[in-house]
């Protein structure tokens, strides 16, 4: 027996990388990265000061699934953090929806397919978010962490 669309993770890890492409990379021109690390990603030869990475972190998959989706806002060469507050400023801004009556945001899910096109499954809800500090790693990286829990229906 097939597991459903809905809860299959490439489907969520796939919805969720066509978010952030879509918003950060497309809308901002800021490089984002899928992964834990906060090495900033190899853009051959260009000098990267912002970057976004994002990594998927623990899921329950349930008739209401819930994702945690860790979102780490880097930067480099920021003296006084000011970079790092005005990218998390706009980050934050793609994970809350003034438009909406609660304010979560609605991450568009879908089925993804190497090939042919994707097919709406509904959406996963960004419910919360909390940001850490500033923090500051041993390359002199300074970084917040957002970490967002989600929601979405799913059919196990």
């Amino acid at each position: 027996m097939a597991l459903d669309a809905t809860a299959r993770e490439a489907n969520i890890r796939d919805s969720i990388k066509k978010f952030f492409v879509d918003s950060i990379v497309t809308g901002e021109g800021v490089p984002v990265t899928f992964d834990r690390s906060l090495a900033s990603p190899d853009l051959q030869g260009k000098v990267v000061t912002r970057w976004v990475s994002i990594k998927l972190g623990d899921m329950e998959i349930n008739t209401m699934s819930r994702i945690v989706l860790e979102v780490y806002v880097c930067t480099r060469q920021d003296n006084e953090g000011f970079k790092l507050a005005q990218l998390k400023d706009k980050v934050l801004g793609y994970l809350s929806d003034e438009n909406t009556t609660d304010g979560y945001k609605r991450i568009p899910f879908y089925q993804s397919h190497a090939t042919n096109a994707w097919t709406s499954l509904g959406a996963i809800v960004v419910t919360k978010v909390i940001e850490s500090g500033e923090l500051e790693a041993d390359d002199d990286t300074k970084y917040k962490l957002l970490t967002c829990f989600c929601r979405t229906a799913s059919k196990i």
